[in-house]
């Protein structure tokens, strides 16, 4: 919601048009967003579904970088919230910068800790594309799953994004767990710790 290339994004719904000048840190893409986010969790309970966890989930920057854009702004509350989320990418084009997932992800981390202070959070898309000539997908690989474990204790469930896709230009972003086997290896090396379970844990 705080990017732009989904129609549910807050700069489809109003962007940073102030509600009223009475509140005039409200903003009308953002506060659009929260009453339908509600008003979905609303009627899903209303209906007697009361086992289902809902996830805030946000991108790691936000398009436009403007203050009403920022992450804080669509909350919906703790009330409908179970787990905070985000989006947090390495190179995904091959225009596009080599980061690592420390890089991408250290201020959204920060800004959803802030939101709430006791919600487990979740790495919920997270990826890296096949560029051997800008950096080793295998390396990245190795040293994102050691950050997690190491830089961000309240990450409790990560969501690699197994995908590859043909750009405009006619080049392919490849983000596949086996774009290479170098990869897979790294992956599957880097989950056979006990750090890492397959499955959640009741509560």
């Amino acid at each position: 919601m705080n990017g732009r290339w989904f129609p549910w994004s807050g700069v489809h719904g109003g962007g940073g048009q102030p509600i009223s000048p009475d509140r005039p840190q409200q903003y009308a893409g953002p506060e659009l967003y929260k009453q339908a986010y509600r008003y979905v969790v609303n009627r899903v309970r209303a209906r007697g579904a009361h086992r289902i966890r809902w996830v805030f989930h946000a991108n790691n920057l936000s398009f436009p970088a403007a203050p009403w854009n920022s992450i804080a702004q669509y909350y919906p509350g703790a009330d409908y919230v179970d787990l905070l989320g985000v989006s947090a990418y390495g190179k995904l084009f091959p225009d596009g910068p080599w980061v690592s997932l420390a890089t991408a992800m250290d201020h959204a981390y920060q800004e959803l800790c802030r939101l709430d202070p006791h919600k487990p959070i979740i790495l919920a898309e997270y990826g890296v594309g096949e560029f051997p000539k800008s950096g080793d997908k295998a390396a990245w690989l190795t040293e994102s799953f050691a950050t997690l474990e190491t830089r961000y204790p309240r990450v409790k469930a990560a969501i690699y994004w197994h995908e590859r896709w043909q750009n405009q230009d006619e080049t392919f972003s490849n983000l596949r767990i086996n774009s290479s086997p170098e990869a897979l290896a790294a992956y599957r090396q880097a989950i056979a710790k006990p750090f890492w379970l397959d499955t959640l844990l009741a509560q």
